[in-house]
C-alpha cells in the first residue's frame, strides 16, 4: 500500500465489440484519443467549477512502444522507463506490452488470454503532485483465435486451451472486442490535485500512513 495504491480497488471497466477490420493498431490509437479528450475534458469542467484547482492535463498523446522504451532506457527498469518516457510526454500510451522485448523480459506483466500483445496498451498521465508518471487505464483489442493460439504457447499456458472460454474462443464463437478499465480513484486524484489515493477514497491505512499524511496536512477519508 502507498499513495496510488490501497486496499479497495474501484474502475471503470468497458468493453465493445468490434469486427475484424478494426483489429488496428489505429483503431485503438483513435479509441485512446477519445479516452484522453473525454478526460481532458472533465478536468476543464472541474476547474471550471472549481477555480482552485491548477491541474493542466495534455491532449497531445506521444505513443511509444515498450521496446522503443527499452531502446531509449536499456540500462534502466520498466518503470523507470515510463517516468524518463512520460515526464518529458505528459501524455503518453505506451503499447505492445506483455510479450519478451529483445532483452529478453517483458515490460510487464500481461495476462495471455486477454489482451493481443500487440493491439494493447496503458495510458499514463504525468502528475505534477507527485512528480511521477501515473497509470490511470489498462486496455487493448482483446484475443482472437489467432492471438490467443501464439500467447498461450509462447507463455507456457497450453494447459489453458481445454477451458470453456479458450475453447470457444478459438472455435471463433465468440465476438471480437475491444476493452479496458480506468481507475476512477486515480483519476479523481489527478484531476484534483491530491497526493494520496486516501484523499479521494475511503480505505484502511497503518498506523504509520495516517502519522505521516496528518503531519504532512493530508487528510485521508
Amino acid at each position: 500500500l502507498d499513495n496510488i495504491h490501497s486496499v479497495y480497488v474501484d474502475q471503470w471497466d468497458w468493453e465493445r465489440i468490434i469486427g475484424k477490420n478494426d483489429r488496428t493498431e489505429n483503431y485503438l490509437k483513435a479509441t485512446v484519443e477519445a479516452i484522453v479528450n473525454v478526460i481532458c475534458d472533465a478536468s476543464e469542467a472541474l476547474k471550471k467549477a472549481f477555480p482552485q484547482i491548477k491541474v493542466n492535463l495534455s491532449r497531445k498523446i506521444s505513443f511509444v512502444t515498450a521496446q522503443e522504451l527499452e531502446d531509449l532506457f536499456p540500462d534502466n527498469t520498466p518503470e523507470e522507463r515510463e517516468h524518463l518516457y512520460i515526464k518529458e510526454h505528459p501524455t503518453t500510451f505506451i503499447m505492445q506490452i506483455g510479450g519478451k522485448l529483445r532483452s529478453g523480459k517483458p515490460h510487464g506483466g500481461r495476462a495471455p488470454d486477454y489482451d493481443d500483445w500487440q493491439l494493447n496498451c496503458d495510458i499514463f498521465f504525468w502528475d505534477e503532485v507527485l512528480q511521477r508518471a501515473l497509470e490511470i487505464s489498462s486496455m487493448g483489442i482483446r484475443v482472437d483465435a489467432e492471438s490467443l493460439d501464439r500467447q498461450l504457447t509462447e507463455s507456457g499456458c497450453d494447459d489453458r486451451r481445454s477451458l470453456p472460454f479458450h475453447q470457444a474462443l478459438l472455435k471463433d464463437e465468440l465476438p471480437l472486442s475491444i476493452g479496458g478499465g480506468v481507475g476512477q480513484s486515480r483519476l479523481c486524484m489527478l484531476m484534483m490535485g491530491c497526493a494520496h489515493i486516501g484523499e479521494v477514497q475511503c480505505s484502511i491505512w497503518d498506523a504509520a500512513t495516517i502519522k505521516a499524511c496528518s503531519e504532512a496536512g493530508i487528510m485521508l477519508l
